[in-house]
């Protein structure tokens, strides 16, 4: 055979196999177009648990500061961080020298002014006296008009100082009760039972105060017996937040426990400071419900609690629960503004109407699996947890929808198009 031949005939075999690839890709020859893979489940009926989620900081519920309102060194420090301590009992003694000098001398300033009142009050008698004896001389013509006048001024000074001599006593006598306050503020007694949980102040420390305004923080005194969890919650959540809901907890320092809560306070007014993203968030307290951590307690001290002051805690908050309600994967539902494709569009609410919806409007959707073809379905949405959400109109029990791949349903996948189930999920022959 000539050379000539055989580079026809290679060449003759290399255009067929070339066009055979071309028909095959094409679908004309080889294997038929099967369609997408697709991952399905079918409708039924679930229980939807609506939450909200936020993270926060546990504190007690009740914590009292204590702050100096006198200026002074500390002489006694009676406490330590973590110490338990009774109402009444000694945390704090601020040197009161100074103070119980202050005292003595607004002692014996009132007893001045007491003294002084004794004397104005002889000096009013004994010009009352006179008045009236003069008055009569007056009017019988005895003593002249000066000489009245005279018996008049004087009777109307001793009166006014006599007056003038009851505030001053009124005056020490309210330095006497200021002086005497300041000296008690010197010591300072626990508020309540509870927990010292912070102290910021050293024995010798000078400390600063004043009646008018909170002086230096010393400590915190806290019922570590009820805690809470403060979290932020954005504003389009808080409005599904109410008092009574029941919350589950995590603390970080307890991974595999959870705790139960209930919301027992909700901030009426937005945080004054925004976050990076400029999210306005309200403050939600979560008591720790104490029947959830028993455990903890046991054989503890009864002051002990598990849980600290500024441990990191994450609530989910319950705000609607719906047993029996027919549900789909969040997965499974794409947002659609083109729906001219729907060929069976259809509303299972008796209130919607029938018509074909307008171009411009976005509507929430699903695909379900016909035969071997995806159609696509518009349907009414509701509440949602994690995982799936409500479908309130739209579909039935029964109905095989299509719930991934994710990128197929979100992006590549069409009305009519041609689908598959995936060898995981097709039925066993």
């Amino acid at each position: 055979m000539s050379k000539k031949t055989i580079y026809f005939l290679v060449g003759g075999a290399v255009i067929i196999i070339i066009a055979l690839i071309g028909l095959s890709k094409a679908g004309v020859i080889g294997n038929k177009d099967e369609g997408k893979e697709v991952e399905t489940s079918k409708v039924a009926a679930s229980t939807i648990v609506e939450t909200v989620s936020a993270t926060g900081k546990i504190q007690p519920e009740i914590e009292v500061k204590l702050s100096s309102m006198v200026s002074g060194e500390i002489i006694a420090l009676n406490v330590k961080e973590g110490q338990v301590v009774k109402k009444g009992d000694l945390l704090v003694k601020i040197n009161p020298d100074l103070y119980t000098s202050g005292l003595e001398r607004s002692v014996a300033n009132l007893s001045g002014t007491k003294a002084g009142l004794v004397q104005s009050e002889a000096s009013f008698k004994e010009a009352k006296a006179n008045y009236e004896r003069n008055k009569t001389l007056y009017d019988k013509g005895v003593i002249s008009k000066s000489d009245w006048d005279k018996a008049i001024s004087t009777y109307e000074v001793a009166k006014a100082t006599k007056q003038s001599s009851y505030y001053n006593v009124q005056s020490a006598s309210a330095s006497v009760t200021e002086a005497r306050d300041n000296l008690g503020r010197t010591t300072i007694y626990a508020p309540a039972d509870g927990t010292i949980s912070v102290l910021n102040v050293e024995l010798g420390e000078r400390v600063l105060g004043t009646q008018q305004m909170a002086g230096t923080e010393l400590l915190r005194v806290a019922n570590l017996n009820n805690m809470e969890v403060e979290v932020d919650v954005n504003e389009n959540d808080i409005v599904k937040i109410k008092i009574g809901d029941e919350a589950n907890v995590e603390v970080d320092a307890y991974l595999k426990k959870k705790f139960r809560g209930v919301v027992t306070s909700i901030s009426n007014s937005a945080s004054t400071t925004l976050t990076s993203d400029q999210v306005t968030n309200f403050k939600v307290k979560v008591r720790i419900l104490k029947e959830s951590y028993q455990d903890l307690l046991e054989g503890k001290p009864a002051a002990y609690s598990p849980f600290r002051p500024g441990m990191t805690a994450t609530v989910d908050i319950i705000t609607t629960t719906k047993n029996n309600v027919l549900a789909v994967p969040i997965s499974s539902v794409v947002v659609k503004s083109d729906t001219t494709a729907v060929t069976d569009f259809k509303v299972e609410d008796p209130n919607e109407k029938k018509a074909a919806p307008k171009s411009d409007k976005k509507f929430e959707c699903v695909f379900v699996k016909v035969g071997d073809k995806a159609k696509i379905r518009i349907i009414k949405t509701g509440i949602q947890d994690d995982t799936n959400i409500e479908v309130m109109s739209g579909l039935k029990p029964g109905d095989v929808i299509i719930t991934g791949p994710y990128t197929t349903v979100s992006k590549e996948l069409n009305s009519g198009d041609k689908v598959k189930l995936k060898k995981a999920d097709a039925p066993k022959k």
